[in-house]
Protein backbone atom coordinates (compact mmCIF):
# COMPACT_ATOMS: atom_id res chain seq x y z
CA UNK A 1 0.00 0.00 0.00
CA UNK A 2 1.22 3.12 -0.79
CA UNK A 3 -0.02 7.04 0.37
CA UNK A 4 -1.17 9.04 -2.23
CA UNK A 5 -2.21 13.08 -1.39
CA UNK A 6 -4.73 14.88 -4.01
CA UNK A 7 -3.89 18.75 -3.58
CA UNK A 8 -5.76 21.37 -5.35
CA UNK A 9 -3.16 23.63 -5.81
CA UNK A 10 -4.02 27.47 -5.51
CA UNK A 11 -2.80 29.97 -7.90
CA UNK A 12 0.99 31.38 -7.08
CA UNK A 13 2.27 28.28 -5.43
CA UNK A 14 5.28 26.62 -5.67
CA UNK A 15 5.22 22.98 -6.32
CA UNK A 16 7.87 21.96 -4.00
CA UNK A 17 8.30 22.16 -0.09
CA UNK A 18 11.23 24.98 0.08
CA UNK A 19 11.66 28.05 -1.19
CA UNK A 20 14.52 30.83 -0.49
CA UNK A 21 12.74 33.80 -1.89
CA UNK A 22 9.68 33.30 0.64
CA UNK A 23 7.00 32.54 -2.00
CA UNK A 24 4.22 30.03 -0.96
CA UNK A 25 4.28 26.56 -1.28
CA UNK A 26 3.13 23.03 -0.47
CA UNK A 27 4.58 23.07 2.79
CA UNK A 28 1.68 25.91 3.50
CA UNK A 29 -0.73 23.43 2.86
CA UNK A 30 0.36 20.05 2.73
CA UNK A 31 1.34 19.00 6.37
CA UNK A 32 1.41 14.80 6.04
CA UNK A 33 4.87 14.14 6.33
CA UNK A 34 7.38 11.97 3.77
CA UNK A 35 5.48 12.59 0.88
CA UNK A 36 6.53 14.34 -2.32
CA UNK A 37 5.35 15.65 -5.44
CA UNK A 38 4.38 13.09 -8.36
CA UNK A 39 5.14 15.37 -10.95
CA UNK A 40 4.91 19.15 -11.02
CA UNK A 41 2.52 21.79 -11.68
CA UNK A 42 3.44 25.54 -12.73
CA UNK A 43 3.88 27.90 -10.19
CA UNK A 44 1.17 29.77 -11.90
CA UNK A 45 -0.87 27.05 -12.75
CA UNK A 46 -4.00 26.04 -10.74
CA UNK A 47 -5.40 22.43 -9.86
CA UNK A 48 -4.52 18.64 -9.14
CA UNK A 49 -1.04 18.16 -7.73
CA UNK A 50 -0.26 14.38 -6.51
CA UNK A 51 2.22 13.77 -3.83
CA UNK A 52 3.33 10.26 -2.57
CA UNK A 53 5.19 8.12 -0.09
CA UNK A 54 6.53 5.67 -2.50
CA UNK A 55 8.98 6.15 -5.12
CA UNK A 56 7.70 3.38 -7.56
CA UNK A 57 4.44 5.22 -7.61
CA UNK A 58 5.54 8.62 -7.99
CA UNK A 59 7.59 7.22 -10.70
CA UNK A 60 5.25 5.93 -12.48
CA UNK A 61 2.89 8.54 -12.31
CA UNK A 62 5.74 11.12 -12.97
CA UNK A 63 7.45 9.11 -15.92
CA UNK A 64 6.46 9.75 -19.36
CA UNK A 65 6.65 6.66 -20.81
CA UNK A 66 3.35 5.24 -18.95
CA UNK A 67 1.47 8.20 -20.99
CA UNK A 68 -0.49 8.90 -17.97
CA UNK A 69 -3.66 10.90 -19.16
CA UNK A 70 -3.74 14.35 -17.78
CA UNK A 71 -6.34 16.84 -18.62
CA UNK A 72 -6.28 20.43 -18.15
CA UNK A 73 -9.12 23.09 -18.20
CA UNK A 74 -7.46 26.13 -20.56
CA UNK A 75 -8.72 29.91 -20.68
CA UNK A 76 -7.27 31.30 -23.49
CA UNK A 77 -7.51 34.95 -25.63
CA UNK A 78 -9.79 35.02 -28.81
CA UNK A 79 -11.54 32.05 -29.86
CA UNK A 80 -9.54 29.35 -31.76
CA UNK A 81 -11.19 28.31 -35.34
CA UNK A 82 -11.66 24.61 -36.25
CA UNK A 83 -8.06 24.32 -38.19
CA UNK A 84 -6.59 25.36 -34.91
CA UNK A 85 -7.77 22.38 -32.60
CA UNK A 86 -6.90 20.03 -35.42
CA UNK A 87 -3.48 21.45 -35.41
CA UNK A 88 -3.18 20.64 -31.67
CA UNK A 89 -5.19 17.36 -32.30
CA UNK A 90 -2.69 16.46 -34.49
CA UNK A 91 0.20 17.60 -32.76
CA UNK A 92 2.22 20.27 -33.36
CA UNK A 93 6.10 21.39 -33.21
CA UNK A 94 7.56 23.01 -30.84
CA UNK A 95 11.20 24.25 -29.63
CA UNK A 96 12.15 20.71 -28.18
CA UNK A 97 10.08 18.72 -31.10
CA UNK A 98 6.91 17.46 -31.95
CA UNK A 99 3.71 16.90 -29.33
CA UNK A 100 1.92 13.66 -29.30
CA UNK A 101 -1.78 14.32 -31.01
CA UNK A 102 -3.66 15.50 -28.26
CA UNK A 103 -7.95 15.32 -27.03
CA UNK A 104 -9.01 19.39 -27.37
CA UNK A 105 -12.37 20.41 -27.18
CA UNK A 106 -14.15 23.66 -26.49
CA UNK A 107 -16.06 23.89 -23.21
CA UNK A 108 -18.35 25.90 -21.52
CA UNK A 109 -16.27 27.92 -18.35
CA UNK A 110 -16.01 25.22 -16.01
CA UNK A 111 -17.59 25.68 -12.85
CA UNK A 112 -14.69 26.88 -10.94
CA UNK A 113 -13.42 28.97 -8.00
CA UNK A 114 -12.67 32.73 -8.75
CA UNK A 115 -8.86 33.42 -9.26
CA UNK A 116 -6.85 35.52 -7.02
CA UNK A 117 -5.92 37.57 -8.57
CA UNK A 118 -8.12 37.19 -11.55
CA UNK A 119 -7.13 37.24 -15.04
CA UNK A 120 -6.82 40.81 -16.96
CA UNK A 121 -9.67 41.38 -18.96
CA UNK A 122 -10.23 44.44 -21.20
CA UNK A 123 -12.94 45.70 -22.94
CA UNK A 124 -13.87 43.72 -25.77
CA UNK A 125 -11.97 41.14 -24.80
CA UNK A 126 -13.17 37.29 -26.02
CA UNK A 127 -11.65 34.38 -24.70
CA UNK A 128 -12.95 30.14 -25.04
CA UNK A 129 -12.23 27.58 -22.40
CA UNK A 130 -10.63 24.49 -23.95
CA UNK A 131 -10.58 20.72 -22.76
CA UNK A 132 -7.05 19.42 -23.64
CA UNK A 133 -5.74 16.13 -22.59
CA UNK A 134 -2.36 15.30 -23.26
CA UNK A 135 0.23 11.98 -21.88
CA UNK A 136 3.07 14.15 -21.82
CA UNK A 137 5.07 16.57 -19.60
CA UNK A 138 7.22 18.83 -20.87
CA UNK A 139 7.86 22.47 -19.45
CA UNK A 140 4.86 24.60 -19.47
CA UNK A 141 3.53 22.42 -22.74
CA UNK A 142 -0.13 23.26 -22.63
CA UNK A 143 0.56 26.95 -22.76
CA UNK A 144 3.34 26.42 -25.85
CA UNK A 145 0.73 24.91 -27.53
CA UNK A 146 -1.94 27.05 -27.05
CA UNK A 147 0.10 30.09 -27.79
CA UNK A 148 2.15 28.00 -30.62
CA UNK A 149 -1.94 28.58 -33.05
CA UNK A 150 -1.96 31.45 -31.74
CA UNK A 151 -4.22 32.02 -28.55
CA UNK A 152 -2.26 32.22 -25.69
CA UNK A 153 -3.66 30.99 -22.31
CA UNK A 154 -4.68 33.35 -19.66
CA UNK A 155 -5.61 30.58 -17.25
CA UNK A 156 -4.64 26.77 -16.32
CA UNK A 157 -6.22 24.21 -14.35
CA UNK A 158 -5.32 20.74 -14.30
CA UNK A 159 -8.26 18.99 -13.95
CA UNK A 160 -7.25 14.97 -13.34
CA UNK A 161 -3.93 13.15 -13.30
CA UNK A 162 -4.64 9.35 -14.44
CA UNK A 163 -7.99 8.32 -12.27
CA UNK A 164 -7.71 10.72 -9.91
CA UNK A 165 -9.47 14.53 -10.67
CA UNK A 166 -10.27 17.54 -8.87
CA UNK A 167 -14.03 16.00 -7.98
CA UNK A 168 -12.00 14.13 -5.40
CA UNK A 169 -11.46 17.45 -3.55
CA UNK A 170 -12.30 20.48 -2.06
CA UNK A 171 -11.25 23.93 -2.69
CA UNK A 172 -8.16 25.43 -3.76
CA UNK A 173 -5.66 24.32 -0.58
CA UNK A 174 -7.35 21.50 0.47
CA UNK A 175 -6.44 17.74 -0.31
CA UNK A 176 -7.63 14.31 0.25
CA UNK A 177 -5.86 11.30 1.50
CA UNK A 178 -6.16 7.64 -0.55
CA UNK A 179 -4.16 4.38 -0.05
CA UNK A 180 -3.87 2.56 -3.12
CA UNK A 181 -1.97 -0.45 -4.59
CA UNK A 182 0.81 -0.30 -6.88
CA UNK A 183 -1.04 -1.02 -10.44
CA UNK A 184 -0.57 -2.75 -13.45
CA UNK A 185 -2.27 -0.49 -15.54
CA UNK A 186 -2.91 3.35 -14.38
CA UNK A 187 -4.24 2.93 -11.11
CA UNK A 188 -6.26 1.49 -8.26
CA UNK A 189 -7.89 3.13 -5.45
CA UNK A 190 -9.96 3.26 -2.24
CA UNK A 191 -12.26 5.54 -1.26
CA UNK A 192 -10.51 8.65 0.15
CA UNK A 193 -10.57 10.46 3.34
CA UNK A 194 -10.97 14.55 3.60
CA UNK A 195 -9.28 17.18 4.59
CA UNK A 196 -11.40 19.86 4.63
CA UNK A 197 -9.38 21.91 7.21
CA UNK A 198 -8.46 25.30 6.02
CA UNK A 199 -4.43 25.63 4.77
CA UNK A 200 -4.55 28.40 8.04
CA UNK A 201 -5.33 25.81 10.34
CA UNK A 202 -2.23 23.69 8.70
CA UNK A 203 0.80 26.05 9.11
CA UNK A 204 0.50 26.15 13.30
CA UNK A 205 1.72 22.22 13.03
CA UNK A 206 3.22 22.50 9.19
CA UNK A 207 6.87 20.13 9.66
CA UNK A 208 9.99 21.59 8.41
CA UNK A 209 11.22 19.80 5.06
Amino acid sequence: MARLILLNKPFNVLCQFTDKEGRPTLADFVTTPGVYPAGRLDYDSEGLVLLTDSGPLQARIADPQHKMTKTYWVQVEGRPDDSEIDALRSGVTLKDGPTRPAKVAIIEPPNVWERNPPIRYRENDVTTWLQIEISEGRNRQVRRMTAHIGHPTLRLIRASVGPWSLSDIGKPGEFTSVEVHMPKNSGSRRKPTKHSSKPTRRNSTQRKR
